[in-house]
């Protein structure tokens, strides 16, 4: 057998559910030969699935347990313009972080990104070592200058973007009003990209690789993969068959030494806490806080959707075999209060800790002694059995690390298809500022859904019930969007990844019930 692409465009062709899951599982069990296999529904993987099925391959991508289970959904939520790499002198990954960015932001997800303010508070030094001195403040300032620069060089609009600046301690309190006064001399305003929500992402990618045809199947785990395809177990009913593939890219992530051998892996666990912004004087504006005593190093607060605050992060080296959920210690609990509470008036206490999350980084091993010092650049290699496996990289640059895999993958099976053209496709609910701030729908649906806002709108309109939250700014309507057209098949991938409501896990045991039931509906009804 031989697969034939979906047509792309319509709801109908983008829609992940379980009716589609089923049809396409026993398509695959009955013996359809796809051209590339894709273990991993992270990012990269979702990437990778989407970048061959729009070259015209066919495409099966199997994740064992939901989309963005793993690393993709802890992350900062950042789109990163590359000033950090820049500092280390690696002006290519830099350019290239800077690139990505600016196609997220003006071309494949304007929707899912926006321009984020980030103020450096500039205090006082003490002798505590806390603070920021005079010449500090000008290699900072010099700093964002360069990132300026890449902005520029990869076209990104200040329009979208603005350039740096100096802000005077009026202007700074007004940004920032939670910021400690004694001291205070000012601040350093830039600007960077910041997603909506990372797992959104991740399913949006999915869902536009699925309008190309893609068989996204999510509770399939892999169980013995080689270069012709791979044993898989379907998790939902317990039953096991081979999936053919011409060729297969493992995108598994931190956990992609144990889809094949001999990938050496040193993973960094980044650590957040989810606090509430009102406690902290800090809505609109993200602070950047210096680590005390470290160079090139800092603490981000980070302000979200419904006045939540993400304060990250970490970089701690976690041995293998890793779990599947990691949990946040203590002791990067008492070091990201310590640091941001440096530069605030109120310290922050543990009772302001609503939640947490963990997130590990797939970096390649090194002789470095800190996770921080290794690169993020990515990495494509080839196993003795056939298998490319994608590693290394970050969220930012996902895009290109899945043409760099696919592009390796043709160039050894010598599969006939065109370039990568991933940077020109919009992802669905893609479009532009102006269109979306005149969309027929409430603000809160057009910041999660861009352009298909208003269908999750009319939701509501059918059934009254569906109008009603669920949780603070997610209502009903959402939760059956995620099962007809996002690919959620339990309460669980609605409430931590289709939507964000898991992270504080108080806000998650009240809605639990509630979502449950809805998703038992909507299932019967798909």
């Amino acid at each position: 057998m031989t697969a034939t692409p979906l047509p792309a465009g319509s709801l109908r062709a983008t829609s992940l559910n379980a009716g589609r899951r089923a049809a396409e599982l026993e398509a695959l069990a009955g013996g359809l030969v796809v051209d590339v296999l894709v273990i991993g529904g992270g990012v990269t993987g979702a990437g990778v699935a989407l970048d061959a099925a729009s070259r015209g391959l066919s495409v099966a991508l199997v994740e064992a347990h939901d989309l963005a289970f793993g690393t993709s959904r802890w992350s900062s939520k950042l789109v990163h313009g590359g000033l950090r790499y820049l500092a280390r002198g690696d002006v290519a990954l830099a350019h290239e972080s800077a690139v990505e960015r600016g196609l997220l932001m003006t071309r494949t997800a304007p929707h899912l990104v926006r321009a984020l303010p980030q103020l450096i508070p500039l205090h006082a030094k003490t002798r505590a070592g806390q603070g920021i001195s005079r010449s500090s403040e000008a290699f900072l300032f010099a700093g964002l200058h360069a990132g300026d620069a890449l902005r520029r060089a990869a076209r990104t609009p200040t329009a979208v973007l603005p350039g740096p600046r100096r802000v005077p301690i009026a202007e700074t309190l007004a940004l920032a009003p939670g910021l400690r006064r004694a001291g205070l001399r000012g601040g350093l305003l830039s600007f960077d990209g910041q997603l909506i929500d990372d797992a959104r992402l991740v399913v949006t990618l999915a869902r536009t690789a699925a309008g190309f045809g893609a068989r996204i199947l999510t509770k399939v785990r892999a169980l013995k993969v080689g270069g012709d395809g791979a044993e898989v177990r379907d998790e939902l009913t317990g039953a096991s068959f081979d999936i053919r593939a011409k060729s297969v890219i493992n995108a598994a992530g931190v956990w992609a030494g144990q889809v094949v051998d001999g990938v050496q892996l040193r993973p960094s666990r980044g650590s957040h806490l989810v606090l509430s912004g009102a406690d902290l004087g800090i809505t609109q504006t993200a602070l950047t806080v210096p680590v005390p005593g470290e160079r090139n190093r800092y603490v981000l607060v980070l302000p979200q959707a419904g006045g939540r605050v993400y304060l990250g992060l970490t970089d701690e080296p976690v041995d293998l075999p890793v779990p599947d959920v990691p949990e946040v210690p203590e002791s990067d609990v008492d070091f990201l209060l310590g640091v941001a509470s440096s530069v605030l008036e109120r310290r922050i206490g543990r009772e302001q800790v609503i939640g947490s999350y963990a997130g590990l980084r797939p970096l390649l091993d090194s002789a470095n002694g800190k996770t921080a010092d290794i690169s993020r650049k990515h990495a494509v290699m080839h196993s003795r059995e056939g298998v490319i496996t994608i590693v290394g990289g970050k969220l930012t640059t996902y895009r290109r690390m899945a043409a760099d895999a696919v592009d390796a993958l043709v160039r050894r099976r010598d599969l006939h298809c065109g370039e990568s053209r991933t940077d020109r496709v919009p992802l669905v609910g893609s479009a532009q500022q102006s269109y979306l701030s005149i969309v027929d729908a409430p603000r809160s649906l057009v910041a999660r859904y861009g352009a298909e806002a208003p269908r999750v709108s009319a939701l509501s309109e059918f059934d009254a019930e569906l109008s009603e939250e669920v949780a603070e700014g997610v209502t009903a309507a959402e939760v059956v969007w995620a099962v007809r057209h996002e690919g959620a098949l339990d309460a669980a991938d609605v409430l931590d990844r289709r939507t964000r409501v898991g992270l504080v896990p108080a806000e998650r045991a009240k809605a639990a019930a509630r979502v449950e039931s809805l998703v038992r509906q909507a299932l019967e009804g798909v």
